[in-house]
């Protein structure tokens, strides 16, 4: 099981030293985690995730070059055929990023390789969700990225209704997310122990540890994290 946490804005670096396996980075200008500036220098062990939400495809393949992203998390409407073409370009976008200058300098000076470059589609469960329209993103999609619905795209501090999940039909690996708190992990816990977290792959976090929008409460994160090292296996620095 991995760990996911989103809204990195302003103290990145020392959520870094909890050794998730992925950092968020919002690039929706609405968000007030919106984010833009330098790239903290992160291990190779994390990878950084840019989250959009409709965005076209060349503001994404603009981001993914210049901040060198790992995955790119599609929050909005994106249909299968986005989906698609967005696959189609990393591959081509890998060849033209051979002979690119390298400008910034928290870049390394090595060729941007899309190749395994994740693509996460989200889909926004309320009270329940007509799984048939997972089928047709199987193909252009690595994992799914299950939220809760509200106003905002994400972010918005709610879970939904997990035992939805018990009608998944797929077997593509799963993120859940939606107002996971540590106020969660007991529900977490049981969660993890159901079949609906069969095909569960991550778990993602936001919100429900910040202080305001993109601090994150470093404390708060530790704890949530210790209390389910036995379950999840996730490592941090005490």
């Amino acid at each position: 099981m991995k760990l996911k946490i989103c809204g990195m804005n302003q103290n990145p670096n020392e959520v870094a030293q909890l050794h998730p396996d992925y950092l968020g980075f919002i690039f929706w200008e609405p968000s007030s985690r919106y984010f833009k500036g330098a790239m903290p220098q992160l291990s190779k062990s994390i990878k950084k995730v840019g989250v959009f939400v409709d965005a076209p495809l060349e503001v994404v393949l603009e981001k993914v070059s210049q901040y060198r992203l790992d995955a790119v998390q599609l929050h909005g409407k994106e249909s299968v055929a986005y989906c698609s073409e967005l696959k189609s370009n990393f591959l081509s976008f890998r060849a033209q990023s051979r002979n690119q200058k390298v400008e910034d300098e928290n870049e390394v000076s090595t060729p941007l390789d899309l190749t395994n470059l994740e693509i996460l589609k989200v889909f926004s469960i309320k009270d329940d969700f007509d799984f048939s329209v997972l089928k047709d993103y199987e193909s252009v999609c690595d994992y799914f990225l299950f939220d809760t619905k509200g106003k905002l795209p994400g972010g918005n501090g709610y879970t939904f209704d997990w035992s939805v999940l018990e009608h998944y039909p797929s077997t593509k690996p799963f993120f859940l997310s939606g107002g996971i708190g540590l106020e969660s992990v007991d529900k977490l816990k049981e969660f993890l122990n159901s079949p609906a977290s069969r095909y569960c792959f991550a778990i993602d976090v936001n919100s429900k540890f910040e202080t305001e929008p993109g601090l994150k409460d470093i404390t708060s994160l530790k704890s949530f994290i210790n209390a389910l090292s036995d379950d999840l296996q996730f490592k941090t620095d005490n």
